[in-house]
């Protein structure tokens, strides 16, 4: 870990600088659209609309790499994110601010599709997984470090605006001025929605409804805290203590995976989740509690992502993992678009409550889902042949472009082409 740290740490440095600002303008969000009296149901809008732009950016980004190169496009989208975080308090009007977030997103995925294939190129076949790991953690903390900014500043005010937009203009400096070679940029490859539901219904279905999920996380969050009644300081503790949660968790969750039936462990996480959101709906006037139960849910449900993946990957042949990333990331995508608007409309419904519901919902949807193909399908696991399964990847869910995600993949395939070779010299023997 500490020698990837050492070859990428401007990269590192300039992915963790880029998520505080992308967590502080997220999280402000929420607190600013409350205080200039957007409804639930708009806020949740400007939510999605991250996502919208998020996905389109994913699959135009390699294009305008390949036409003007990592730089210029580095460059360019980086004075876009500044210049739309600095324009939210000149134009308070929810649709406007709806297109500043599709501008966003959109902006932003290029970013992670440039950062995360210089990360991918100097990555080699040891150290890949590690790479993963320690890009993961950067932006987890970027979050983090973003909702204690959050909680010094004035949301009425232009400051914690300006924040954001100079530390994304900073974020570049250490990337653009490191002497690491730009990689060449490759289409990322995909698998019909078809193809990807007949190699596994359940990871197909659970992808959609986890990044309902996780978009309620991300971009509700705080709209929730508002809601709920909590000051500034209690809101960053609110939003900070789901990715701390995350952060906790994700290396346990990782360990059992590798260990067991995944199938299994994914409805039992989901199950506990739902049950963690339940609780959030009868012990959201508890303050303390409410810390305890964000850390849980953030806990139990961003590593879901990662672990469905790596379910996945159990019934895909190693020339096939590589394009199944892109499908993936395209049912993420419209989970995460379609969650917050019907979160919204829940929230204006039964107030605040209804995100924990709405929560509760799809992690039991996932769990009740998983126990029918248990019916189904037999699993990969087999106590008999002691489940050679390919070791987990920890990935960022929803922050991850396709990059990320196929550098994931490649680290799987070369992890079962070892394991494969290992096996035919064990049978040799």
């Amino acid at each position: 870990m500490f020698t990837v740290i050492r070859n990428a740490w401007p990269l590192l440095l300039g992915m963790f600088l880029l998520q505080i600002g992308n967590g502080l303008q997220g999280s402000l969000m929420g607190v600013r659209g409350a205080i200039e009296g957007f409804s639930t149901f708009q806020l949740s809008l400007i939510g999605s609309a991250y996502f919208i732009g998020f996905l389109g950016g994913s699959s135009l980004a390699p294009k305008f790499i390949a036409r003007v190169g990592h730089v210029r496009v580095f460059a360019a989208l980086g004075s876009f994110i500044s210049a739309i975080v600095i324009s939210y308090p000149i134009v308070t009007d929810p649709y406007a601010w709806i297109l500043l977030r599709i501008g966003i997103g959109f902006s932003l995925s290029g970013v992670y599709v440039t950062a995360e294939s210089w990360l991918n190129n100097s990555a080699t076949n040891e150290t890949r997984g590690q790479s993963l790991s320690a890009y993961m953690l950067m932006q987890m903390f970027g979050l983090v470090a973003a909702q204690g900014i959050l909680a010094t500043g004035d949301p009425s005010g232009w400051m914690l605006f300006v924040i954001p937009s100079i530390l994304v203009s900073l974020s570049f400096a250490p990337i653009l001025l490191s002497a690491t070679p730009t990689p060449a940029i490759e289409e990322t490859r995909s698998m019909s929605l078809r193809q990807l539901f007949d190699a596994s219904p359940f990871a197909s279905v659970s992808m959609l409804l986890m990044g309902s999920v996780f978009a309620a996380q991300f971009a509700m969050a705080a709209v929730y805290a508002t809601e709920a009644g909590l000051n500034l300081q209690q809101l960053s503790a609110f939003v900070s203590a789901i990715f701390i949660g995350a952060i906790i968790l994700q290396y346990p969750i990782g360990w059992f995976s590798d260990r067991m039936d995944r199938r299994l462990l994914i409805i039992g996480v989901a199950g506990a989740g739902a049950l963690v959101a339940v609780a959030g709906m009868f012990f959201g006037d508890n303050y303390y509690a409410l810390l305890l139960i964000a850390a849980l849910s953030g806990g139990l449900g961003q590593p879901l992502y990662a672990l469905i993946i790596a379910y996945l990957n159990d019934y895909l042949e190693p020339q096939d993992m590589p394009a199944a990333s892109g499908a993936m990331i395209f049912i993420n995508g419209v989970g995460a678009i379609t969650g917050p608007p019907i979160l919204g409309l829940l929230m204006g419904w039964i107030g605040p409550a209804g995100f924990w519901l709405f929560l509760a919902v799809m992690l039991a949807a996932v769990t009740a889902y998983g126990i029918y193909r248990i019916t189904q399908r037999i699993s990969a696991y087999t106590e008999e042949d002691d489940y050679d399964a390919v070791p987990y990847a920890a990935i960022m869910p929803g922050t991850a472009s396709p990059v990320a995600v196929e550098a994931a993949q490649e680290y799987y395939v070369e992890a079962a082409e070892e394991m494969a070779q290992d096996a035919e010299e064990e049978d040799s023997k």
